[in-house]
């Protein structure tokens, strides 16, 4: 079989919308290893887009899932419920960073779970509005859609999207918008269109994902928090993406000083089997009446299964650790390099990015990320591009990857890094 003819089969049987980045096929995976095909390995810093922080098949994974398969693969947890869903939010409602006592709810992709979360905000306040943020990223149904702080490719062509969605500006210093610019966005929101009484939830991504890595600075959080306080509002932080490790700590919302009242993850939650989550206050979760949430895959006690193997691997593992100690190793690599392209170098743990920008102008450069990120390629590493202007390359590799691996993919970075 080759890479070409199945790409042919592929144009032929499947829409130009689902855009698909590698010319290459899949045929086998193991940790932070990928083999196509034609037998090409390649090292793998995609991970699913985030979704394998514990590696392809890991084997506590593997064994979990088979253990499960053996007694039942599906009931419809609303249905006929089962004690590994109750146990796992048990856990969770022990590790999310939430003030007081916690439930959770489980659910299929991080779009059911954002879509969830406003459900549930929105019968907790009984207001309409939602804020959230330029260059966020929330998901791809209607509702995150019109969340999500991105036109292309996301929304072009699909509106009108739901109302009393309101997008204020996210700190990023590097393209100057300050916390106080970033804060007065908000308060305009306030005074031009939504008071702050009619709004149930602020949403944003402790560390945005799509929309390039862009940390959000402590004191913003701490803002944000004051302000929902004051208003009644309701703070949601969207895990999908930083859950899970990726940031040096199991949630990246355990680095700030504050705490949200709710709680979306997904990805990395069940190591690639479709599994999502809300987390929250739990007298903010049990605002909906019985039969409001749920849906027939959620909770799919496959993908149970999975995520409890998940926390045990992140724990004995120590993968908060070594998501620190992998991460300092790149920062380092893509600090010392020397180059007037390179814009910043920024993120936690090993949710790590750099920004290109054209050196003659000053101006983000989608051109030379996608030349870096071709040029990996080509010598067997495989990494993922985001940003507003698409001129940042994230790094997403499996926290499980070997010592040696992982050295060669740095070295491998050294070479294709503009100079």
């Amino acid at each position: 079989m080759k890479n070409s003819e199945l790409n042919q089969r592929r144009q032929n049987a499947t829409p130009r919308g689902i855009g698909v980045m590698c010319g290459f096929y899949a045929e086998r995976a193991e940790n932070a290893t990928l083999w196509d095909v034609e037998g090409r390995e390649v090292i793998d810093f995609a991970a699913g887009i985030a979704v394998l922080n514990t590696g392809h098949r890991h084997p506590r994974l593997v064994e979990a899932i088979e253990k499960q398969l053996k007694a039942f693969t599906h009931t419809a947890y609303q249905i006929v419920p089962y004690e590994g869903y109750v146990s796992l939010a048990e856990r969770i409602n022990e590790r999310a960073p939430i003030e007081g006592p916690v439930k959770t709810a489980f659910f299929t992709t991080g779009a059911e779970a954002v879509e969830n979360a406003v459900k549930i905000a929105r019968a907790s306040t009984r207001r309409p509005g939602i804020i959230t943020f330029s260059g966020a990223f929330h998901g791809r149904t209607f509702m995150t859609m019109a969340l999500t702080g991105k036109v292309a490719p996301y929304k072009l062509g699909f509106g009108p999207f739901p109302g009393s969605v309101f997008h204020a500006r996210y700190p990023n210093d590097l393209h100057g918008v300050s916390v106080e610019q970033a804060l007065e966005s908000l308060e305009y929101l306030f005074k031009a269109d939504i008071a702050p009484d009619q709004v149930a939830a602020i949403v944003l991504e402790p560390i945005q994902g799509e929309g390039g890595f862009n940390v959000a600075p402590p004191e913003f959080f701490s803002a944000l928090r004051q302000i929902c306080d004051q208003h009644g509002i309701l703070l949601i932080a969207d895990e999908v993406q930083t859950g899970f490790a990726r940031t040096g700590k199991l949630f990246a919302m355990e680095h700030y000083p504050v705490k949200a009242d709710l709680i979306t993850m997904a990805k990395s939650l069940a190591g690639g089997m479709p599994l999502s989550a809300v987390a929250g206050r739990a007298e903010v979760m049990d605002a909906p009446a019985p039969g409001g949430l749920g849906g027939t895959y959620a909770g799919n006690p496959l993908a149970i299964a999975s995520a409890h193997a998940v926390l045990d691997v992140i724990d004995d593992e120590k993968l908060c650790q070594r998501a620190n100690e992998l991460g300092a190793q790149l920062k380092e690599v893509l600090e010392q390099a020397q180059s007037k392209a390179i814009a910043q170098v920024r993120g936690l743990g090993s949710m790590i990015a750099i920004e290109f920008n054209d050196p003659a102008t000053g101006k983000p450069s989608p051109d030379i990320t996608r030349d870096v990120q071709q040029a990996a390629l080509e010598q067997g590493l495989l990494l993922l591009t985001c940003g507003v202007y698409g001129n940042v390359i994230r790094f997403l590799y499996p926290l499980t990857i070997p010592q040696a691996q992982f050295t060669q993919a740095l070295n491998i970075l050294k070479q294709v890094l503009p100079r």
